[in-house]
């Protein structure tokens, strides 16, 4: 990875763009370029960015006058979040993104986490959230690698707590982007589930054979997010053969445990 690496920004530019503006310098500061994205529906972008509203809405097969029509933020929000989505993925496998960033409250963090879902395992992705941490945010919704910073302070207008929040963003994406070691093709991996070497022991006899045969082997703790991670990435395609062993996440989730990995396991 050059030192050249560019970062998609997302946000509300409208209304953040004093945050967005400094997120977007700081970036900038540590070498680093930056495409930001607007996902505005009422107001327009106080700075100019590389993609506006209407190309977001666009690639959501709508338009911000369909959105602002609906005359609900939620449902708004949800055009704009399929349409950051797609151009997130889109920007990603054309080579122009190394890595993404974004900011929000509780509707910005939903978008962000939508954008941060379709992104591969490997790439850099932070989101700098006001409710980042809590209830609000089902595990589900959460891809593998995300970072997240709680936005201390951030609800409105920059302040010195807000900027430190930002500049963390900053330097946790750029430097990510620039040491990131994507996982390698050059041996089939294989994903494995355990719950831990003491009660399940066949990891330890399984892993040297496997790899012996030319194998790499991925271990997954399933504890609830190890399987999701597990999900997502054979969702991905990123193993070449799985072994599901420890299945207690599938049997935890009908009986009411927290430790579950949700309804998409399996």
């Amino acid at each position: 990875m050059t030192d050249d690496v560019t970062i998609l920004v997302i946000g509300t530019f409208d209304t953040k763009s004093d945050e967005l503006s400094y997120l977007r310098e700081r970036i900038e500061s540590q070498g680093g370029r930056a495409i930001c994205m607007d996902v505005s529906v009422l107001g327009d972008a106080a700075i100019p960015v590389e993609i506006d509203k209407h190309a977001v809405a666009a690639a959501a097969d709508s338009s911000i006058e369909a959105a602002a029509a609906a005359g609900d933020e939620n449902i708004a929000m949800q055009i704009m979040a399929r349409g950051a989505a797609v151009l997130s993925a889109t920007l990603h496998s054309e080579g122009r993104i190394a890595g993404m960033v974004a900011i929000g409250g509780t509707m910005g963090t939903d978008l962000a986490l939508d954008c941060a879902r379709v992104l591969p395992t490997g790439v850099p992705k932070v989101i700098v959230s006001t409710v980042a941490f809590s209830p609000l945010i089902p595990a589900d919704r959460l891809a593998a690698d995300v970072q997240m910073i709680l936005w201390a302070g951030g609800l409105y207008g920059l302040n010195s707590l807000c900027r430190s929040a930002l500049s963390q963003a900053a330097g946790s994406v750029v430097g990510a982007a620039r040491a990131a070691s994507p996982p390698s093709s050059d041996r089939p991996i294989i994903g494995m589930t355990s719950l831990g070497s003491s009660c399940l022991s066949y990891m330890k006899l399984l892993k040297p054979e496997l790899e012996s045969r030319g194998f790499e082997v991925a271990v997954f703790h399933a504890t609830g997010m190890g399987g999701m991670a597990f999900e997502a990435i054979a969702a991905e395609g990123g193993f070449a053969a799985v072994m599901d062993f420890a299945l207690s996440e599938v049997g935890n989730l009908y009986a009411g445990s927290v430790v579950n990995s949700g309804e998409s396991r399996l």
